[in-house]
């Protein structure tokens, strides 16, 4: 028992006297005190492009009679097209198809009574000027539906630069603004973005009528750019 008892207070002796593993206080980071500003601003500008989105659509009981009806119909609309003027890498075919029209009726399957061809070209002109003529050319021609007018700026490249420059402008007026009245000194920029809403194209919608006016009025109006940035600044202790 006493051979026991001394092992034990020797082992005991032998524990304290050997350095244990130190122990680390990990300093917790600080975080950076900062100014977040966000700005926004709009730029005005007329478009200086026209599409037309526009098409032919035929219905016949045989689908490849629909098909030729289309397709002799779609000739005279190039043809119109080429006498207005417009270059052929102006026009661009978007949609092209074939699809059966059924009849529903009541507990009896859907049964197939003709077919409906759909050709669809999308024409841009830089002359807004002739934007209606062209519209009345295209139904004169055989278009028989007109799915849209749109109006677009094609380099909107300036009007965005100036957007981003007012917008960061008043971005940087807001955060000094913001530090005089916390009464603390405005830092250096930490982080700089952008979202930027570009133009929304002017649109009008139609459907092409047999007797089409003398000239269709189109109104290009205004598009607006709009850029918005975010800064963030750090705060001088």
């Amino acid at each position: 028992m006493r051979n026991i008892l001394i092992t034990l207070a020797a082992a005991a002796a032998i524990a304290a006297c050997t350095p244990t593993s130190p122990t680390y206080v990990q300093p917790q980071e600080q975080t950076m005190a900062v100014i977040n500003v966000s700005a926004s601003a709009d730029v005005k500008i007329a478009p200086d492009q026209a599409m037309v989105s526009a098409g032919v659509v035929s219905q016949s009981a045989d689908a490849g009679q629909a098909m030729r009806d289309n397709a002799a119909k779609m000739t005279k609309v190039f043809e119109a097209l080429d006498a207005a003027g417009i270059p052929r890498e102006n026009v661009q075919t978007s949609q092209i198809s074939l699809q059966p029209r059924y009849n529903y009726e009541e507990r009896k399957a859907p049964r197939i009574t003709g077919y409906e061809a759909r050709n669809i070209i999308t024409v841009t002109t830089d002359d807004l000027a002739k934007t209606g003529a062209m519209v009345d050319a295209l139904v004169k021609a055989g278009i028989n539906n007109i799915d849209q007018v749109q109006m677009t700026v094609k380099n909107p490249e300036e009007a965005e630069n100036t957007a981003r420059t007012n917008a960061i402008a008043k971005a940087k007026a807001k955060a000094q603004s913001m530090a005089e009245a916390a009464g603390v000194e405005l830092g250096k920029l930490t982080n700089l973005s952008e979202s930027s809403g570009g133009g929304r194209p002017v649109m009008y919608r139609q459907t092409a009528a047999m007797d089409v006016m003398e000239s269709t009025p189109v109104a290009p109006g205004e598009q607006t750019i709009s850029v918005t940035v975010n800064l963030s600044y750090g705060i001088v202790e």
